[in-house]
């Protein structure tokens, strides 16, 4: 998922989270650092762009960056912007459900979270066009939600996961390193401040047209798909009950 296809499904990358905590510590035990999550929420006020991060594309309010890596030959990427007519908490409700993505993302394939060995761990398999192969991941995540000030904050933490009971299919390409952070809050005028941090290895050649198509189109209409789903999650969620 290096590409914009891939990052675009990742915007609600994927049921209940991981470690889902409100304020304080949880229950479970935790995935990831308070320094991982700090640096997530403190890049919606100050964006870490040095180092040679370059600004990719730009888009209905969002402002894609990536950064090249010498030692893999892939991209990590930075986003920063506003999801208008969201609310930050749908938004974030939204993001977090696994069931109701599987009805409106039309590039899953499989989704779902499953107990692998006493390992809560989310399978994701992605359709790709062809002649590519589909991509599948085996993941991790924690959500926390804060307050900072009397600011809300949703920040979800997420990275590959080996997990020997979930074997690769023949035909997919499992993507073994994978990580994201993701940041939301209000913006103050209805919508969701978002910031996210996104890398993976999806092995395999992806081509640059599906890249480029991806970053001015499918970004684009992965937004329009998005709004669409949270106006229709409270009917969804009463159809469900």
């Amino acid at each position: 998922m290096s590409t914009w296809f891939a990052v675009s499904c990742a915007l609600t990358s994927a049921a209940p989270a991981v470690g889902h905590m409100t304020g304080g510590r949880s229950s479970m035990a935790l995935l990831f650092s308070d320094e991982e999550l700090q640096q997530a929420w403190t890049e919606l006020d100050e964006p870490q762009l040095d180092g040679g991060w370059e600004l990719f594309t730009e888009t209905m309010n969002v402002k894609i960056y990536r950064l090249y890596n010498k030692e893999t030959g892939l991209y990590e990427y930075k986003v920063f912007g506003s999801l208008t007519g969201c609310a930050a908490d749908l938004c974030a409700d939204v993001y977090m459900d696994l069931n109701y993505r599987r009805q409106w993302d039309s590039y899953v394939k499989e989704l779902h979270e499953k107990d692998y060995g006493g390992q809560n761990a989310i399978y994701w398999e992605v359709k790709y066009p062809l002649p590519l192969s589909n991509r599948d991941y085996v993941y991790v995540r924690e959500r926390r939600d804060l307050d900072v000030g009397g600011r809300k904050i949703c920040v979800v933490l997420a990275k590959s996961s080996a997990v020997s009971q979930c074997p690769e299919k023949k035909g997919v390409i499992r993507v073994k390193d994978y990580k994201q952070s993701l940041a939301m809050e209000s913006d103050g005028a209805g919508g969701t401040k978002v910031f996210m941090n996104y890398f993976d290895n999806p092995g395999g050649m992806i081509p640059a047209w599906l890249v480029n198509w991806t970053a001015k189109t499918g970004v684009p209409a992965f937004l329009t798909d998005m709004k669409k789903a949270c106006s229709n999650y409270s009917s969804y969620c009463n159809n469900s009950k």
